[in-house]
């Protein structure tokens, strides 16, 4: 874990115009934010600052659960304020619906958090049009967000994207580079370390990893064309598809940042966007997102 870096990272996100910063009380179980919080302390008034409650583990990152109860979530809040080192939160999310308590409920108590000025918007993660829609009707949703990318099209399909747009909701598009898979960094499974967590994944596992390098030959090869990079590509189809949509790209590296930031520049024509469309359907990636058990988690 290098601090440090991370850290340059970070402002040098924020010196090339990147001001929206998301994290989660659960990345390094606190860590992250505290890492953030180090980050923008002279700076706070740069950023547009996004974190999650919701997604429980113990200290040793062993997983507890989906906890969307009033009482855990102004609990919650009151933590991430002060690992962050800051007096209010712009964007707090529900990082994953809990099923046992109404969602009335839980956005009932995150309404109190923006009455009390703890934060300022309301987000919800990998949440159905329905629970969408309820949670609206308590307090406005500023901010869905999903994965999404060309290897994961679901929400054109399963009409969150629709929702969004209907209710006026931003759409923050998280893992828009596959996972880094859209890059075409990884040509076999051993390019992964061996403690990548990544390998735990169906997409990212034997002959559905295989399947899926047909989905980057597509990118890079259109990639090689516009002369940019494949990551480039990727992120530059992600922003065509509206303007309410945020992709949130993550990195821990200079080099994939700038990288990233120039896709902001990249156009692409609607003849462009409609080939990659259709040579890469909604569908067209072999697995699941997730592991079993974590998906079970999404899209409630």
């Amino acid at each position: 874990r290098n601090d440090d870096e991370s850290i340059k990272v970070i402002h040098r996100a924020i010196e090339i115009g990147m001001f929206f910063l998301d994290t989660a009380d659960v990345y390094g179980i606190g860590h992250n934010e505290q890492l953030v919080g180090r980050a923008i302390r002279d700076r706070r008034n740069k950023v547009v600052l996004a974190t999650k409650f919701g997604n429980v583990r113990n200290a040793e990152g062993a997983w507890l659960g989906v906890n969307g109860r009033p009482e855990y979530i102004l609990k919650a809040c009151d933590s991430s304020l002060q690992r962050l080192g800051v007096n209010h939160i712009d964007l707090y999310y529900q990082h994953r619906v809990d099923t046992e308590i109404p969602i009335e409920e839980t956005i009932g108590a995150m309404k109190q958090l923006v009455e009390q000025g703890k934060i300022r918007h309301i987000g919800m993660s990998e949440a159905a049009p329905e629970t969408l829609r309820r949670a609206h009707k308590v307090h406005p949703i500023t901010a869905l967000q999903t994965e999404y990318s060309l290897w994961t099209r679901d929400p054109e399909v399963d009409g969150v994207l629709a929702a969004c747009r209907e209710l006026g909701i931003g759409f923050v598009a998280y893992s828009p580079l596959g996972r880094g898979f859209l890059t075409g960094r990884f040509k076999s499974t051993d390019d992964l370390p061996s403690d990548d967590y990544r390998k735990r994944y169906p997409r990212f596992e034997g002959e559905n990893f295989e399947k899926n390098r047909r989905i980057t030959d597509v990118i890079e090869q259109m990639a090689r064309q516009r002369k940019c990079k494949a990551s480039q590509l990727a992120l530059a189809w992600v922003l065509a598809q509206g303007e309410q949509i945020v992709p949130i790209p993550g990195t821990k590296r200079l080099t994939y940042l700038e990288e990233n930031a120039a896709a902001a520049e990249i156009k692409l024509t609607g003849e462009e966007v409609r080939r990659l469309s259709e040579a890469i359907p909604p569908g067209a990636t072999a697995g699941a997102r997730y592991t079993e058990e974590a998906m079970k988690r999404v899209h409630l």
